[in-house]
């Protein structure tokens, strides 16, 4: 008889049907440290709810479909009407929906708000990233409508709601409601002072129409967005509904769908404003300082996104790993593999760690806690962003070929991972926005090197890197040249300094000694063969007890 060619072996079957939190040693540990006891079993209980859901067939299987079938843009009806709505495959709004459902635009205000509602975007978010937009836009929104009491009190009950409802309504009629943002233009980009979209006055009190282009107008088919504009009075910040009050649309002209390398599954759009009519927020000719807060917020929120991203990667990467076989034994075992795969879990378990931490300082009503996001929410989002990519691509290699074909996920992984670098200001941006804060801001630097002095004494590579750094920052003259390199080095000793605090003893030590010590080479796979890597893969593992 002949042999068979069909049959399959050495292939790992696939990461489904498990809790994608309590999966997750590094963030469930970090919930529990930054919860407080009263509401921590409802916490972990909200979490691991969403966890099944996020690591389950069905999850995966809308992630996939919503990527496949991105959104589809109509300008008009049959009959020659302007609508500029968006389609969406249905697995799009489910993502959403549960995402909504599950609080993680509900975090202000709420008992243990901002560590809850990070932990669950860092989980949700792994099932599929580009619903996370418009979920990031609508929780940052509140600080900024904040400015405005009468304003929050119309909408910040909707955008906390954790109803989802799609269809485009006035906002009184809706539950809930989802917020968008515009501020960049084509002439301007990051430099948002030389928008050109103006905003004339009306009669009514606050009440302006608004004229111009936004170059990236994310998640267009939101209730409303914040915008700039131009107003007698200086850049001021803007409410734009999509419908108002009367049940009539308001004129948000969807001129294109971008056509992105990533986050396919999320409509990126040009829209322009033609005597379109927007409500002021806040006062005329501070429309940076209004909408800052909800900058800083989705900054948090690139930190926590590519934190989600990148553990994923590494749970893909060690799990394919622990079933594959190489060699004689499984890949995991190699002590070459061994080595990369704990190399992307330092990465990983950095910057859940300092991401979470953020979040608490957040939650913290201490002046201390508040100084230190000014500089440490720019200097994570400049370095865990940045590292998003290597760490995906070295992930994605560790499945060989299979990795490279899309039924795998990782081909959208690694597409998704540069977008939270660019997002809300690049790398450049970031680095300038730390030495402002140097330079403006003494107690933001104080409060940043308390925190990192917590662990003075632990560990010799850290008090090492942080008199390094003490130097670089006692001259602050001609830093421009140089602020990539500072804040590079102002991150990784945060990260030092929580892991030597958090972490296990060998992942702290393997950290100090490759990102601090500099016992580490040009790429993955190089950390001192003397450490114990294998604790350190064996605590990244999202082992499955159900999976053969």
């Amino acid at each position: 008889m002949a042999a068979s060619t069909h049959t399959v072996t050495n292939q790992a079957p696939p990461l489904v049907g498990y809790d994608v939190f309590t999966a997750d040693r590094t963030l469930s540990e970090a919930v529990e440290r930054h919860t407080d006891p009263s509401i921590l079993d409802e916490v972990q209980g909200e979490l691991s709810e969403l966890g099944r859901s996020a690591g389950s067939a069905q999850a995966q299987e809308w992630g996939a479909r919503a990527n496949e079938n991105p959104p589809v843009l109509r300008t008009h009806d049959r009959y020659g009407n302007r609508i500029d709505e968006v389609d969406f495959h249905p697995a799009w709004h489910r993502l959403l929906g549960r995402g909504v459902a599950a609080g993680l635009t509900d975090a202000w205000g709420r008992p243990g708000g901002h560590v809850r509602r990070a932990a669950g975007f860092l989980v949700w978010t792994q099932a599929e990233a580009g619903h996370g937009c418009p979920l990031s836009m609508t929780h940052a929104a509140v600080p900024a409508l904040r400015t405005d009491p009468v304003l929050a009190a119309e909408w910040e009950p909707r955008l906390t709601s954790h109803v989802y409802e799609q269809d485009l309504r006035a906002g009184a009629l809706k539950t809930g409601a989802l917020f968008g943002m515009g501020m960049t233009e084509k002439q301007g980009g990051s430099d948002v002072r030389a928008n050109t979209t103006s905003a004339q006055p009306l009669a009514g009190e606050g009440e302006y129409l608004l004229t111009g282009h936004k170059w990236f107008c994310s998640a267009p088919m939101c209730d409303g967005f914040l915008v700039l504009a131009q107003a007698p009075g200086g850049l001021s910040c803007f409410l734009v509904p999509r419908v108002l009050a009367d049940g009539t649309r308001n004129v948000f002209q969807i001129q294109r769908l971008k056509d992105k390398l990533g986050n396919r599954s999320n409509a990126s759009s040009e829209v322009e404003f033609d005597g379109t009519w927007a409500r002021l927020v806040g006062e005329e000719g501070r429309g940076v300082r209004t909408i800052i807060e909800m900058v800083a917020a989705t900054r948090l929120d690139c930190v926590i996104g590519s934190a989600a991203l990148m553990r994923q990667a590494v749970a893909q990467a060690t799990h394919h790993a622990a079933y594959r076989g190489a060699f004689g034994g499984k890949l995991i075992d190699k002590p070459l593999m061994r080595n990369v795969l704990a190399d992307l879990a330092l990465e990983s378990e950095a910057a859940t760690t300092l991401a979470l931490r953020l979040a608490a300082a957040y939650d913290s009503d201490t002046e201390q806690d508040r100084a230190l996001l000014r500089l440490a929410v720019p200097a994570a989002k400049y370095w865990v962003t940045k590292r998003c990519t290597p760490v995906t691509a070295e992930a994605l290699e560790c499945l060989g070929g299979n990795g490279y074909v899309e039924e795998s996920g990782m081909p959208r992984l690694l597409r998704e991972s540069p977008l939270n670098s660019i997002w809300e200001g690049s790398g450049n941006v970031q680095a300038l926005d730390v030495l402002r804060a140097l330079q403006r801001e003494p107690q933001a630097l104080n409060a940043f090197l308390t925190e990192v002095g917590q662990a003075r004494g632990a560990d010799h590579r850290l008090d090492g890197a942080i008199k390094g750094l003490l130097t670089e920052l006692a001259d602050l003259d001609g830093m421009e040249g140089r602020a990539r390199r500072l804040v590079e080095r102002m991150a990784l000793v945060l990260q030092g300094s929580l892991l030597v605090r958090w972490a296990p003893p060998e992942v702290a030590d393997a950290f100090c000694a490759s990102r601090l010590g500099g016992d580490w080479g040009a790429a993955f796979g190089t950390l001192p063969h003397t450490l114990d890597l294998g604790s350190v893969v064996e605590r990244a593992r999202a082992e499955v007890a159900d999976i053969p």
